[in-house]
């Protein structure tokens, strides 16, 4: 059967097709969960394009509901709306190399592409599945491999191995590609299939940077042991009269000349998305950054990959001006590191001889692997002279101990510098025996006791340089918003992850409406910033209407005359209301019971055919009180919402009759007077004892598409929500005026033009107060209150109680949500010297807490891409550093700052020493 193209089959042509649209997603679905169940090492996954992909499901999620990842629901129901062509063959040539490199004949994806967003990864019964009904390619199978030593990891091997092979005889160079995990043998035999030798002829070398390093012995070993990296060169010999024949150029005494380029060799591919230069660099940050002599990245290169020495060693003349090599998307890597091992007392403990506290046994750790491969790591760094390192052996490492860092993506150098820290602590814990200790409550202890405990507590368990040189200790505080339990704990940390506040601000209109009918219905324009969640915008509305301390307002958003949905949750952020959604807040007292009575409003629309026929349809907001606890009847409910609608009564008069000298009440025409004010509680008991000329129907399901006369119910049970609907006739019109309940504003109009605010600078200083803010935990976080035994939603308050000698600033510059990921941008200002944070911390040592800027983690670009570099203070020089890979230059103090700073490293400094150039007029001062 040909498949027809997508856009040109007819709709007679529907039943030639094998299986209709909901069948597909039927079908496959399973197939996946089938597969889900069954995933080991070997299964084999297949590659296709996100393009064709995402045209597949669209095709089968048509009138499913499923496709709600569009920006308002009119895009949806124009969506839905048009029929969606079936997709033709399976389509994966955006995916793939125009011409394999090298003209090995395969296949093989183009470098640095994300999942989800250019490819997906299906297994193999839904390939096969996919592409019986669809055909197409081309195929690109790959499987599944195990990753990491302690902790395995089961992940899809989408990039294997690339290896040039280097013949010795001619210097002619093939490109083969293997999986990480293949062996050595396997790798002589591909290579002798290649180049057509006998199998006892042939030697390979690993011949990175153009330099023999090992000499691959035929075994089981795998190329990932070796620490071979992506796009290496390995050098084959061939055996020829006995003897091994090479063009390699050899120097006076006879050995190898190593054939290195002026720097070690970055393809565009190695640098992390983003357009690059030539020669491997980032475009678009600032040019001056590279200004000056360049201390690193040119004439040599070595490895780390060398037996370990535990000697003391003094720091070379010069050292610390090394540079990293890129492996291959490993700048965040590199970033983070440098800044590590220019961590003073890091340097000064691992250029000892450390040997005494490699912990082998602790299970939490790596058996000292990591800190064994990080100290030589940092020797070599330090030693004399400005070769460049190949951090090839400490990539090995994290690759087999954090499979997450591992392959040849781009990562976030916050994350590897959290696993760092975390490791290096648990391969030099000095406690071998961790005792069990049961933590105790605060019940209203002292908070210098309960701290001292935690600490002691922590210190009994956790013993290591890392504890000695990089953990704090800060203050949590949990309360319950039932019963007003209050939790305190005293915790350690290793960093300070703070969001960046905007300083964006946005209007937003929301209609606040009484659930008790003490006034009439008002919209409000409030002002917030950007990023501020549902409880800023409920404490701005309650300012702006005079909200009582015994009053609540509910947020809800109303569509199609219906409650949409309730926003209550605090946390929930403001993100989620759209400029063209419509907003209300109902009123009511603290105290005015649990059950939620909804009023909806209806007319009965009259038939053209018919007069005395037609369909009943909904108009206007709802209404929302709350009744008692107590068994709920009829009656309850008719007073209920003869109170709420009492501020629509039009307006009474009293007129004087001269015949019997009486008065007599008379009700106006339909008028426009009302009475504004608030109604007291006597008028509100008049209001509800009215009788209601309404017929009342009470909702039986969620939507309202069944329902009986209220009358028919004798009691009903409370705690939960009741709906009824309001039949309004002319008769009820003549006594209520339905137009305030009609027209309600937009959160913003869009024919409004919105004042674009400029972004402006964020202090660091703010960070750190947004990070100590009290705010409710999200939904995800509920916490369990022991007074109450259930979970709730209670608010969260962090203080700063101990701060460490060494304390790094992470600054939140990526967010995630539901539909979209974003990076910040902000400049944020950040003292480089006096950062003075004695006012923060709360213990009452009375030492001074002031702190020294060090190193920089520097984040260039946007998300899943961009380019990591590191700025780094030589103490003993009081001079700056530009570390960008391979290449290290000096850079003037004034230029560090920029909007790229992702992680900031300070150093406290000690009572009495020259911190040198102040920053008097980045100091924060309490207002």
């Amino acid at each position: 059967m040909t498949i027809p193209d997508s856009g040109f089959m007819m709709e007679n042509e529907a039943s030639c097709l094998p299986h209709t649209p909901e069948e597909e997603k039927r079908i496959i679905d399973e197939l996946t969960r089938q597969s889900e169940a069954n995933v080991k090492e070997g299964n084999l996954f297949y590659v296709i394009s996100n393009r064709w992909f995402s045209s597949w499901k669209m095709y089968v999620e048509q009138g499913t509901g499923e496709n709600d990842k569009w920006d308002s629901e009119s895009q949806h129901m124009d969506l839905l709306s048009s029929k969606i062509n079936r997709p033709g063959p399976i389509d994966n040539s955006d995916i793939v190399e125009k011409e394999s490199e090298g003209g090995g004949g395969d296949l093989q994806l183009r470098r640095m592409l994300m999942e989800e967003l250019d490819y997906v990864l299906v297994s193999q019964e839904v390939w096969e599945k996919l592409f019986d009904w669809y055909k197409g390619g081309p195929s690109l199978p790959r499987k599944m491999i195990s990753q990491g030593g302690i902790n395995k990891n089961l992940m899809v091997e989408v990039y294997p191995l690339c290896l040039k092979i280097v013949d010795s005889r001619d210097n002619s160079q093939a490109v083969i590609w293997l999986s990480k995990k293949a062996s050595v043998q396997e790798l002589y035999e591909k290579v002798r299939t290649i180049r057509e030798i006998e199998q006892q002829k042939a030697c390979i070398w690993d011949y990175f940077n153009k330099q023999k390093q090992s000499l691959l012995n035929a075994s089981n070993q795998t190329l990932e042991q070796l620490n071979l990296q992506m796009d290496q060169e390995v050098l084959l010999e061939v055996q020829v009269d006995g003897n091994y024949s090479s063009q390699i150029s050899m120097d006076s005494t006879g050995n190898e000349l190593a054939l290195v380029t002026v720097e070690p060799s970055r393809s565009s591919m190695t640098i992390a998305g983003g357009p690059t230069l030539s020669n491997g660099h980032l475009m678009g940050y600032n040019n001056n950054m590279l200004q000056g002599s360049t201390v690193s990245g040119s004439a040599s290169t070595d490895t780390d990959d060398r037996p370990y020495v535990y000697n003391p060693m003094k720091k070379g003349d010069k050292g610390g001006l090394a540079g990293l090599q890129n492996l291959g998307n490993t700048c965040f890597m590199n970033s983070s590191l440098q800044c590590l091992v220019h961590t003073p007392p890091l340097v000064d403990y691992f250029l000892q001889d450390y040997s005494d506290e490699i912990n082998t046994d602790n299970p939490l750790g790596m058996h000292g692997e990591l800190a064994l491969a990080f100290g030589e790591l940092l020797r070599k760094l330090w030693s004399s002279g400005r070769t460049t390192i190949a951090p090839r052996a400490f990539k090995g490492k994290l690759a087999r101990f954090a499979p997450q860092f591992s392959g040849y993506n781009q990562h976030d150098s916050q994350e590897l510098l959290a696993f760092l820290l975390d490791g290096l602590h648990e391969d030099l814990n000095r406690v071998k025996n961790k005792p069990y200790i049961e933590t105790k409550d605060s019940d209203g202890r002292p908070d210098e006791e309960v701290a001292d405990e935690c600490w002691k507590n922590h210190k009994a368990r956790n013993d290591s340089l890392i504890v000695d040189v990089c953990q704090g200790q800060y203050k949590s505080t949990l309360v319950c918003p039932s019963c007003a339990k209050v939790s305190i704990t005293f915790d350690p940390f290793m960093y300070l992850s703070v969001p960046l506040p905007s300083t964006v601000t946005r209007s937003m209109t929301v209609t606040v409406l009484y659930g008790d009918g003490r006034g009439l219905p008002m919209p409000y324009t409030v002002t917030l910033i950007k990023d501020r969640s549902v409880k800023d915008l409920v404490e701005a509305l309650g300012t702006a209407c005079c909200l009582k301390s015994d009053e609540s307002l509910l947020l809800a958003e109303i569509y199609e005359h219906r409650i949409y949905r309730y926003l209550e949750s605090p946390s929930e952020h403001l993100s989620s209301i759209k400029p063209d959604e419509r907003i209300v807040a109902y009123r009511y007292s603290k105290g005015a019971g649990t059950t939620r009575l909804e009023i909806m409003h209806r007319r009965q629309e009259k038939c053209a055919l018919d007069p005395l026929k037609g369909q009943r349809k909904l108009f206007g907001t709802p209404l929302v009180t709350y009744l008692g606890e107590d068994q709920i009847n009829g009656v309850d409910i008719e007073r209920a919402v003869s109170t709420s609608l009492s501020p629509l009564r039009r307006a009474v008069k009293l007129h004087s009759t001269k015949e019997n000298g009486s008065t007599s009440e008379a009700v106006d025409e339909p008028s426009n007077s009302y009475n504004l004010r608030s109604m007291d509680n006597t008028e509100l008991e008049e209001a509800s004892s009215r009788e209601l000329s309404f017929h009342l129907f009470l909702a039986l399901d969620e939507r309202g598409h069944t329902c009986k006369p209220l009358e028919k119910f004798s009691s009903l049970k409370s705690g939960k929500n009741i709906k009824v609907f309001l039949d309004w006739t002319e008769k009820e019109d003549e006594s209520y005026d339905a137009s305030y309940l009609e027209n309600l504003p937009e959160v913003h109009k869009s024919g409004n033009t919105a004042k674009k605010t400029r972004q402006e600078a964020i202090s660091l200083f703010t960070c750190l107060e947004a990070f100590l803010k009290e705010e409710p935990l999200g939904p995800s976080d509920m916490w369990y209150c022991p007074r109450c035994k259930e979970h709730r939603q209670a608010t969260k308050k962090l203080d700063l109680w101990m701060l460490p000698e060494v304390l790094v600033f992470h600054l939140k510059r990526f967010s995630y949500s539901r539909y979209s990921k974003n990076k910040l941008d902000s400049f944020v200002t950040f003292p480089i010297h006096n950062l003075d944070l004695s006012r923060y911390v709360m213990s009452k040592d009375g030492k001074p807490y002031i702190y020294e800027l060090y190193a920089i983690s520097n984040h260039y670009g946007g998300l899943g891409g961009g380019h990591y570099t590191a700025y780094a203070k030589l103490i003993d020089e009081n001079r700056w550093y530009h570390f960008d890979d391979s290449h290290v230059s000096p850079v003037s103090e004034s230029d560090i700052k920029t909007s790229a700073a992702y992680v900031l490293f300070y150093r406290r400094v000690k009572s009495g020493s020259n911190t040198g150039e102040g920053d008097a007029s980045e100091t924060h001062m309490a207002s």
